[in-house]
């Protein structure tokens, strides 16, 4: 499988919250195609007489493998783990020292499969064509007051601005944000404003309870 923005995102906040306390601060994400690195977390360094500020931070996957969504997952927390001590200011021993090596082996016993390197020989490069790449879809789900419903693959990029004008629109009666990997959302545009397929009843209802509910940050 391949991973996508989205899929990074919906992960660094499920890791944030239940490795790290929700206290790491959201990098940039970006997708790659790097063949010797699977993951590189990166940022901007800003040096005082009295201390050293780490910003801008980024985390990078290569999606030049096809790998399985385990070890896509644990290469993430490998770069949240380099995040998390980077972030507090914490002096490890080395890039991969006592400090990275005491979290990676908490993160393990929760069975994870985190490693200070991975050999890339042998792995598959990924086919770009495959069914099994990774498409993450944030939907709307709307309610209206007349009895219609819509579903709608929204743009991530402007999910945050829709979902403030939601409450203000009298027209909907009911709103609900999902994620889905279904492909039943491949063929629809990823919108920027409210615009959505109409469907019914039925369909709106099979639709809602196979996706996974999503939540904007209070």
């Amino acid at each position: 499988m391949q991973v996508d923005i989205h899929w990074i995102r919906t992960w660094f906040a499920k890791f944030n919250a239940q490795y790290f306390g929700g206290e790491l601060p959201t990098p940039c994400f970006r997708i790659g195609h790097a063949r010797t690195q699977l993951g590189t977390m990166s940022y901007k360094r800003k040096r005082s007489w009295t201390c050293t500020q780490y910003y801008d931070f980024t985390i990078s996957l290569s999606n030049y493998y096809d790998q399985p969504e385990h070890r896509f997952q644990s290469v993430l927390l490998h770069e949240m783990i380099h995040l998390a001590i980077a972030h507090s200011g914490v002096k490890d021993t080395s890039p991969h020292g006592i400090v990275f090596r005491g979290m990676m082996e908490r993160l393990n016993r929760d069975g994870w499969d985190i490693h200070v390197t991975t050999a890339t020989k042998g792995m598959e490069k990924a086919y770009t064509g495959s069914k099994n790449i990774i498409r993450q879809y944030l939907v709307l789900a709307l309610e209206m007051t007349d009895g219609r419903r819509f579903l709608s693959s929204v743009n991530p990029k402007y999910a945050a601005t829709l979902h403030r004008k939601l409450p203000t629109l009298k027209e909907i009666n009911r709103f609900s944000w999902y994620t889905t990997d279904d492909r039943w959302f491949e063929n629809m545009p990823r919108v920027r404003s409210f615009r959505g397929r109409r469907v019914t009843k039925e369909v709106y209802d099979e639709k809602v309870k196979t996706m996974t509910p999503f939540s904007f940050p209070t």
